[in-house]
């Protein structure tokens, strides 16, 4: 604690990323970056758009990145926001649609979920109330229905598909969630950060932007760090209702009017425009998921039904080994994942998809800690009859 940090900042618990090594080389399968290189087109775009004209600011209305939002999705500019990342427009919707603690109920999200949703919340001074997750790690829709018809909720967040289970709630789900939040004039934002790996044709789950139009307080962010490969350059875009967006543009332009750069705007506009390149390179991380899933299972991992880009995944229990120790070993064999030291999940571990060479990598070691801890436990009871 320093005596020159005002009382917020001492309260605060700042959000906790995911390792990125810098000493030695590992196989990062740790915070869920897309495996593939961006498109093409957009570092041709980048590279273009590095000339004498970065002495200038860029456009803080982000106005061709929204049309090509806009064009791209079926809708109105005017319903599109862009940021610096959908971690920013996160923030931002913290501000705009949530009550402080002195003026409104609790907001709600999932007990188990991105963990930076509270650390939000207490920037902001915004209560809010965690909602279980049933015991197989789905979300159950009932509490936050019942919650919002009392009253007693002023909007809800949640990710779809949820972080770090990969699961996510059916279209119906959320659009049920979303009618009984509009009901009491409350926001639901939909954080849809993996929604580019829901199972492709599937009638069940996928983004919430064919029911927007019927649904004024629905809010939906994304980002371009994962479905885009651009983790790197920091792109994300909100769509809702004109008057939510114009809520987002006031708590923007009230702490920075230029949130993308020049050369992040013309990154951003290219992965946009190039909707192809990554359905295809998207659809071999699908591909990639359910190979890996079914692997792991046939070691004895339970595994989560993911429609993420990631597998949220507990070791064999006649194993023995926890999930600490399983990352540890991990970790030694040159493989990073991730480890939630959390009640309920700290014997998972969150396995983002990688290459088809980097999983074939994870899985044999995977099979060699399995298989020397079988051959130690084999020797402990040897030793024991003796």
């Amino acid at each position: 604690m320093s005596d020159y940090w005002n009382e917020k900042t001492k309260q605060l618990t700042p959000y906790v990323a995911g390792e990125q090594p810098r000493d030695r080389k590992f196989i990062k399968l740790n915070t869920n970056e897309n495996p593939f290189p961006p498109s093409p087109s957009v570092i041709e775009a980048i590279q273009k758009a590095a000339t004498e004209a970065l002495r200038l600011y860029p456009d803080p209305s982000c106005t061709e990145l929204r049309q090509a939002i806009a064009e791209r999705f079926g809708i109105k500019a005017a319903q599109v926001f862009a940021g610096n990342g959908s971690d920013e427009i996160l923030a931002f919707a913290f501000a705009a649609f949530f009550e402080t603690a002195q003026h409104g109920n609790p907001i709600l999200f999932p007990d188990i979920t991105y963990s930076f949703y509270p650390v939000y919340a207490d920037l902001w001074n915004i209560s809010y109330g965690t909602v279980p997750l049933r015991k197989d790690f789905s979300i159950d829709p009932a509490p936050y229905i019942d919650l919002l018809s009392k009253g007693a909720s002023s909007g809800i967040i949640l990710p779809n598909p949820n972080a770090p289970t990969g699961m996510a709630l059916s279209i119906d789900e959320l659009k049920n969630l979303a009618e009984a939040a509009g009901k009491n004039k409350r926001v639901f934002v939909v954080d849809e950060a993996y929604i580019a790996f829901t199972d492709s044709g599937s009638q069940t789950y996928g983004s919430m932007l064919p029911p927007l139009k019927d649904l004024p307080n629905l809010l939906i962010i994304r980002t371009l760090s994962k479905e885009s490969s651009l983790a790197g350059l920091r792109a994300g875009f909100a769509i809702g209702s004109e008057e939510l967006i114009e809520g987002l543009c006031r708590i923007r332009d009230s702490f920075n009017s230029y949130t993308l750069d020049r050369l992040a705007l013309a990154g951003a506009v290219a992965a946009i425009n190039d909707a192809s390149y990554y359905d295809e390179i998207n659809s071999r991380i699908i591909a990639t998921r359910r190979r890996v899933t079914a692997e792991l299972e046939a070691l004895g991992f339970a595994v989560l039904p993911s429609q993420a880009n990631f597998l949220f995944a507990s070791p064999p229990a006649e194993s023995g080994i926890s999930g600490q120790d399983f990352f540890t070993a991990l970790r030694e064999r040159g493989i990073l994942v991730r480890h939630f030291k959390k009640p309920r999940i700290e014997n998972f571990l969150r396995i983002s998809i990688g290459t088809d060479d980097e999983i074939d990598v994870l899985l044999e070691a995977c099979r060699d800690i399995l298989d020397k801890s079988s051959r130690k436990d084999a020797k402990t009871q040897r030793e024991e009859k003796l």
